[in-house]
């Protein structure tokens, strides 16, 4: 479900916010944002009332749960996504002023993008209150308007707290649960697509996490896998031909597999087979 109301952005006014969007999404597995840096010119607030979901910034990616919040100022790169398993609960709203900027730095709320709200339900109250005026009224009742988004501005201020670093753990301890599945189904075609998804996050940080957590990148992973349970069938399996070894592996080519094969070891599978059966 989704829920939200756009406003025109008014260029001259003498209001200290106003929001240019608000909305509320709910079960929306594919709820994904990138943004560029230099794309979009206002703040926003987002709060999680339940479900998971995920944020990506200097390089890594961090787990939001009920009661995690995080802020952009704007112009900032932005990148945040829903769990698809466990679709996230999200109240939002993109916001703009002049002496906004100010008031936030003096809170001391431009050291993150992510924070935790000691109490979160009067922030969850005051963005339904924002978005209900929103829909009823649209801009028609601009102090009101003002009123109201002050008041997410103002909860969120008094109540937001750092998000530790521990939030990025649970993900990158994710990878390290995969290790054993990979191996075991390295000799499958490798689609870095879905491997990501079992992780939760996107291709592109997956491929960071993972060089992160195992000092190399995911299909240098899979090809040493395939390459170790080749070496094991080829003494184990002495009477199967190199190229049906090379095809279990994962190789349909038989001269690719050589040409990895020697690469990693320093002879040809041949040549390991007879070395190790003279």
């Amino acid at each position: 479900m989704r829920r939200q109301r756009l406003l025109p952005t008014l260029t001259e006014h003498a209001y200290f916010c106003l929001p240019e969007s608000v909305g509320w999404y709910i079960d929306e597995p594919g709820h994904t944002v990138s943004r560029q840096e230099g794309a979009l010119n206002n703040f926003s607030i987002h709060l999680i009332v339940g479900g998971k979901g995920y944020l990506e910034t200097d390089n890594e990616v961090y787990t939001l749960q009920t009661g995690d919040a995080f802020l952009y100022f704007p112009l900032q790169e932005q990148s945040y996504y829903s769990c698809p398993d466990d679709p996230w609960d999200v109240r939002w709203v993109h916001f703009y002023g002049s002496k906004v900027k100010d008031y936030l730095l003096e809170s001391g709320l431009h050291r993150s993008h992510l924070w935790t709200l000691r109490q979160w339900k009067p922030l969850e109250q005051a963005l339904h209150d924002l978005l209900l005026e929103a829909e009823e009224n649209t801009f028609f009742q601009l102090t009101r308007l003002s009123t109201l988004t002050y008041s997410v501005i103002a909860e969120f201020v008094n109540q937001a707290a750092p998000l530790t670093s521990n939030k990025s753990m649970e993900t990158t301890d994710r990878i390290v649960q995969l290790l054993p599945l990979l191996q075991q189904e390295a000799c499958k075609p490798f689609e870095l697509d879905y491997w990501a998804q079992q992780a939760g996050i996107s291709t592109y940080y997956f491929c960071k996490l993972f060089k992160k957590v195992t000092q190399m990148t995911p299909m240098t992973f899979v090809t040493l896998c395939r390459l170790q349970i080749s070496k094991q069938w080829l003494l184990e399996k002495s009477d199967l031909p190199i190229r049906q070894i090379a095809l279990d592996a994962g190789y349909p080519s038989t001269s690719y597999f050589n040409k990895r094969f020697l690469e990693q070891e320093g002879m040809t599978p041949t040549e390991y087979r007879e070395l190790y059966w003279k």
